[in-house]
């Protein structure tokens, strides 16, 4: 493939440790290493697993991969490379012995099941789509291009030399192309004496030696990714094929593998298959089925495509789509079948020009075709280039959001008979609005206290309001956050000598600033608090603030992140999580939405590289006045320290880091987003946005004073401060309603088969009861004169207990399975919908047992994950 995640930098320190004396090995002299390792097991016919993998790294590497020393992906390269070294050695033979194509490709799936599974990708793996070729469907490939000793053969993305294996045991020479610095001191390694050059593979004919003009080209570019382009690139493919068919000699042969989209009756490949109809045929294309890719990382369906460059003044060849174009091979014995019966043999082919000089001919109609065909493809790409670079929103139908003012009293009597109101836009109503898909409620003391009437307007896309995508009550956080964020706390402040933090300043102080207030969004679980999020960023953008911070508690969320955004209109490449650039390195992003994780912002400096916080602040930039969303901002609790029970509590590093990233940036407009907020007053430390102490708006002089009058006040002083933070519009609280809800009890009557189950383990567990003090004395744990080790005795017979607990408790869960199992059948049969909460599944328990077992006994597993286990090995284990 075209290229592929280096870890070059941590391999130059692992070369940097060891003694200049000797030159060190490469990073792709130690992969070729860790495949020379591997070879052995391929000759002996022995599985590779995980642990065979890693040890072959970590031999070839001196440290593992938790060290950063290598990826996994660099691991599967090394695989491969053994599987290529294998067939240079033994494929020629293997060849020979073979009765049939169809016998020697059984050879090669035997001795490709030998390798591991990609299980594990990396990110450049993914969006650079790097699904090296397998190696059964490479020998297909060969037997489709039918190589001859007297070809020159082409292969642009040679990625290991899956590929190019078989074109070299077929004895023809070859030119090889490859990106990747790594993979290209690979193939030299491999194929010595083999020009090898390093172009871009979607230009090949316009940048490789014009004294190159192969007979046959083998391909398998990425299906839908572009080197410089963000995103999926559709035309890729074809980009890639019409470059390398410009390069391909006069009556060559080009098999190409695709994705299995790439046919004349895909809309974004006509284009393509017009331009290669003017100088070659398509003589054979057939589906595979994704499973055929399924150990290299992918399941995606492909396409293998054989396609026959016309010579000079050949006509074009008159091939009926029905017998070019074959339906789905689920495997690739299926394939080579229809290779062999319907793939046709190649035409005679004029042999490389000995002088290595391309025989250009003439400038008649073929060639000027091929430069019209070249000058096309370039202004398609650039075309293309300039339409991805345009933003959704760019030509979004957009308008300020309109909504009226209305009175609001007090329901007559509802305060005081319920602990929850309906809740309804109190301040005004916005015509056309959805209603909330389930009804919402707030606490009777929030509902007695109306929020102000605001003035802003969020410039929205018509589209949210019009189809529903945003509800009426997710609105409402729109319009207060901007409102919020339209104003300024009062006084003035500069920074302090402690780094992070604020001090009070004069107008007239050098350096000193305003801080933009923020906004508090706590509503509960339903409310959709991510879409929310997603519609203040929305209105900012449009606004020309196209640069945001999304900060939240896992980088697993940033999915949940990626789909609110693009449920308003966003694109999935909007949001790039930090982890993709390097502690230390520049944010090269435009414009977009940084995901950030409160683990990783609280990332200190080190080895000279700035700390994660200067990173995010150096890219937001002076005067950044942009929006920076705290998710579950309640993962920021204790920023200021506190009293525990057990003496004081430091402040949190994430609280630190977070009140620190707002000091830096007094213009953001700050979001703090949390249902739980403001459970424990000290959690409120980092909400200084909100103006709660040195700014007038509430009696707090410092944040000290306000933690303390809070805890003082208890309860009822947190819900005034919340009735306050609504009527100055700075919060709003919502849940979603339980009214209607009913509650009934599934009872399971025990079979008298499970009876006797129980009453069996009730016994076992007697029987280890009564034995525990002679196994603590067994252990030299204590003895008849006393105790020799108290908390070991202490800790045995807790585990003891805690194991019974938990073993009785799985026994009854999976006793009244029967009876839940056929109640969720009665609900679904009645098309209600069945929502199940699965916990405590045992699954570290299982993942132990599993590691225990060694790589023979995979093909018969015995293993005990049960309840069971408790009995037979827990509590001789703990005593």
């Amino acid at each position: 493939m075209n290229a592929h995640p280096k870890t070059a930098a941590l391999a130059a320190q692992l070369d940097a440790a060891e003694p200049a004396a000797n030159p060190q090995p490469t990073f792709a002299e130690r992969l070729v290493q860790a495949a020379k390792t591997l070879l052995p097991m391929f000759e002996t016919g022995k599985p590779i697993n995980a642990k065979t993998l890693r040890a072959a790294m970590l031999g070839a590497f001196g440290a593992s991969d938790t060290s950063g020393a290598w990826v996994w992906k660099d691991a599967y390269d090394a695989a491969e490379i053994a599987q290529v070294m294998m067939i240079k050695r033994y494929g020629a033979l293997m060849q020979k012995q073979a009765a049939s194509p169809a016998q020697f490709l059984g050879m090669i799936d035997r001795l490709s099941a030998l390798a591991p599974s990609h299980t594990r990708r990396s990110e450049d793996s993914v969006r650079l789509q790097q699904f090296s070729t397998p190696l059964p469907l490479a020998a297909i490939v060969a037997q489709a291009a039918g190589f001859r000793p007297s070809d020159l053969v082409l292969e642009p993305s040679a990625g290991t030399g899956m590929l190019s294996i078989f074109a070299q045991i077929a004895g023809a020479g070859l030119a090889l192309n490859e990106l990747a610095e790594t993979r290209r001191e690979v193939l030299r390694a491999l194929f010595e004496g083999a020009p090898i050059s390093d172009h871009d593979a979607a230009s090949i004919d316009d940048r490789l030696d014009r004294a190159i003009a192969p007979s046959v080209i083998v391909m398998n570019p990425p299906f839908s990714a572009a080197q410089h382009v963000d995103g999926k690139f559709r035309k890729a493919t074809g980009q890639h094929v019409l470059s390398a068919l410009a390069r391909l000699a006069p009556a060559g042969r080009l098999v190409v593998i695709t994705g299995e989209s790439f046919a004349p009756k895909t809309k974004s490949h006509q284009s393509a298959f017009r331009s290669i109809g003017e100088v070659a045929d398509v003589v054979f294309s057939a589906a595979i089925a994704g499973k055929v890719f399924a150990r290299h990382g992918t399941c995606i369906d492909t396409r293998l495509t054989v396609i026959d460059k016309r010579s000079a003044g050949d006509d074009v060849a008159k091939i009926d789509a029905e017998d070019v174009y074959h339906p789905l091979c689920e495997t690739t014995a299926d394939l080579m079948a229809a290779v062999l019966a319907h793939c046709p043999v190649r035409p005679d082919v004029m042999p490389p020009c000995p002088t290595g000089v391309r025989q250009i001919g003439s400038k008649s109609g073929p060639r000027l075709n091929l430069r019209a065909l070249r000058d096309a493809a370039r202004q398609e790409t650039r075309d293309l280039a300039a339409e991805r670079a345009k933003h959704p929103f760019d030509s979004v139908d957009a308008c300020p959001l309109v909504y009226e003012p209305k009175d609001w009293t007090d329901p007559q009597g509802a305060l005081q008979d319920a602990v929850y109101e309906d809740y309804t836009l109190q301040a005004f109503q916005i015509d056309g609005a959805a209603i909330h898909p389930t009804s919402l409620v707030q606490s009777a003391a929030m509902a007695s206290v109306p929020p102000p009437l605001p003035t802003y307007q969020p410039l929205l896309p018509t589209a949210l309001t019009r189809d529903g995508v945003l509800s009426a009550p997710q609105l409402e956080s729109v319009i207060y956050a901007g409102h919020a964020h339209a104003c300024y706390l009062k006084g003035w402040f500069k920074p302090s000598e402690i780094a992070g933090q604020l001090v009070a300043a004069a107008d007239t102080d050098e350096g000193a600033f305003r801080l933009r207030k923020g906004w508090f969004l706590g509503d509960g679980t339903g409310c959709g608090k991510g879409r929310q999020v997603a519609g203040i960023i929305v209105d900012n953008w449009l606004r020309g603030r196209k640069r945001a911070v999304w900060v939240s508690k896992s980088d697993k969320l940033i999915e949940d992140a990626k789909r609110d955004w693009m449920a308003l209109g966003g694109r999935e490449s909007d949001i790039v999580p930090l982890s993709k650039f390097r502690q230390g390195s520049d944010i090269r992003l435009a414009e977009g939405i940084l995901f950030v994780t409160y683990a990783t912002l609280r990332s200190a400096e080190r080895e000279g590289k700035a700390s994660r916080l200067d990173q995010v602040v150096a890219w937001l930039g002076d005067g950044f006045d942009g929006v920076i969303a705290f998710d579950e901002s309640h993962a920021m609790a204790n920023a200021a320290g506190e009293k525990a029970a057990r003496g004081d509590k430091k402040a949190s590093q994430q609280g630190l880091a977070g009140l620190a990233l707002q000091n830096a940036v007094p213009d953001a407009r700050i979001l703090y987003v949390s249902a739980t907020g403001a459970t424990v007053v000290g959690n409120l430390a980092y909400a200084s946005r909100l103006g709660l102490w040195g700014t007038g708006d509430f009696p707090f002089v410092t944040q000290a004073e306000f933690v303390s009058s809070m805890e003082a006040g208890g309860i009822a002083a947190m819900e005034m401060i919340s009735r306050d933070l609504k009527a100055l519009g700075l919060y709003l609280a919502r849940s979603l309603s339980y009214a209607g809800v009913e509650y009934d009890m599934l009872v399971h009557d025990l079979t008298p088969a499970q009876v006797a189950i129980y009453d069996s383990y009730a016994d076992a567990f007697q029987i280890i009861h009564n034995n525990l003090e002679a196994a603590l004395e067994a252990s030299s744990i204590s003895s008849e004169g006393g105790t020799l080790n108290p908390q070991a005795k202490s800790a045995a017979r807790s585990a003891f207990e805690s194991n019974k607990q938990r073993f009785f408790n799985h026994l009854i869960t999976a006793m009244k399975c029967p009876s839940l199992i056929k109640a969720i059948e009665a609900d679904l049969a009645a098309g209600h919908a069945a929502v199940v909460q699965v916990v405590s599944t045992s699954e570290a328990l299982m993942e132990r047992r599993l590691d225990e077992i060694p790589p023979s006994e995979w093909h018969d597993l015995q293993v005990d994950i049960t309840p069971r286990e408790y009995v037979l090995s827990g509590v001789p284990d703990n005593t």
